[in-house]
């Protein structure tokens, strides 16, 4: 059929409108595709990736360091832990992920995260004869690494509460749960071992030792699982100074000292200089349940006592204070400390306000060993007051 002039002008038109709505989803498609895969490429080499822990304690990450700085990681401690309980109670009525809500996203912006298990995690085994005997669910475990725990320590007087078997689940469920943990193992080489974490081009070797358990039965022997224990700091001392030709950072967890008393007794000053003297950098204590003070030994840090993090509410006040340890360190083995003060209420330790987080500052540098200490929390060597 004919069509007049008019109708064709009218047709052409239709078809340049139709090319250029074409033209134009073609280009939005392109545009999109194009975001979607340049997110993609950055979003996978900016992700953190999730440490992967070997039969032989290993866990390796890598990263790369700003271009033009010196690279440096930032270590989070956190003190003695536990799940059971009152504590237990509370996390039933509340999540498990109560105890973690003030810490999170200090703890996932971090580098390292250690804290010290101060229980066996089981729903078996065989109550230790002593007074505190600890318990905890499992379930709490996926909680704890979802907060951003990344390691723990199990050399303390409470991972053998529920026998060998307890000990031999919380190990199997910290590996379900992709957290590394040290000072215990099926034997004595991998008590002893440590645990070596890479961050940022810098390879950290952690360990676990503790001069506080019940019973010699608790050790870790040949084809025995157990605690690596520090009575005699040889064998921890051989392992430190092997640990130096693997690792640019050596870092020990010390469970050790007298509860709840302000200062480090004889043994935590003689095995902390033990320890650096073989070669570690920094040396942070548990189990005292109270906060103890810092010391600057050769250039290296100590750090006595973390008190309680996450654990029931005893009577003594001062053990409800307790603090995040962040050190940053170099790939030198040079760190850095920074406190942050909290509260340890029951099973959950909420930030202090500005008047209690002073003077917990202050009081904590009255029981140091010529140590200064910012109101930013900062931790210097330097003249103020001195634990005597």
């Amino acid at each position: 059929m004919n069509r007049t002039r008019t109708e064709r002008v009218k047709a052409e038109k239709r078809k340049r409108r139709r090319r250029r709505l074409y033209m134009l989803l073609n280009g939005l498609v392109l545009g999109v595709m194009f975001f979607l895969f340049f997110g993609l490429y950055h979003m996978e080499n900016l992700q953190r990736e999730i440490p992967r822990q070997s039969g032989s304690g290993q866990v390796e990450q890598a990263g790369e360091s700003t271009a033009g700085s010196d690279p440096t990681v930032t270590l989070s401690f956190a003190g003695d832990t536990m799940m059971s309980g009152h504590v237990e109670t509370r996390l039933r009525e509340n999540g498990f992920d109560f105890p973690f809500v003030h810490v999170t996203s200090l703890f996932q912006h971090d580098d390292v995260t250690v804290v010290n298990l101060e229980t066996p995690v089981t729903t078996r085994g065989t109550p230790a004869a002593k007074t505190y005997v600890y318990k905890s669910p499992p379930e709490a475990v996926p909680a704890m690494k979802t907060a951003g725990i990344d390691l723990v320590n199990l050399a303390n007087n409470h991972s053998m509460d529920q026998g060998v078997e307890g000990l031999l689940d919380t190990m199997r469920v910290l590996d379900e749960n992709e957290i590394a943990y040290v000072g215990a193992g099926a034997d004595a080489a991998r008590a002893y071992a440590p645990v070596l974490v890479e961050r940022h081009g810098i390879t950290i070797a952690f360990f676990g030792f503790s001069r506080v358990v019940p019973e010699v039965s608790w050790y870790a022997g040949k084809n025995k699982p157990g605690l690596a224990v520090s009575y005699d700091p040889a064998r921890a001392v051989e392992a430190i100074r092997a640990a130096r030709s693997k690792a640019d950072l050596v870092v020990v967890i010390a469970h050790w000292g007298k509860e709840k008393v302000d200062l480090p007794v004889d043994h935590q000053k003689e095995l902390a200089r033990a320890y650096i003297d073989a070669g570690a950098d920094l040396v942070v204590g548990s189990h005292p349940h109270v906060l103890q003070g810092f010391e600057s030994y050769h250039g290296k840090w100590i750090a006595y006592s973390l008190g309680n993090f996450i654990f029931t509410r005893a009577a003594e006040p001062k053990t409800w204070e307790t603090m995040v340890l962040q050190a940053t360190c170099t790939k030198q083995g040079d760190c850095t400390l920074k406190m942050l003060p909290y509260h340890a209420e029951l099973g959950q330790p909420v930030p202090m306000n500005e008047a209690d987080g002073a003077r917990l500052l202050k009081r904590i540098e009255s029981i140091s060993t010529h140590v200064r200490i910012d109101p930013d929390g900062s931790v210097h060597g330097g003249t103020a007051q001195t634990a005597q």
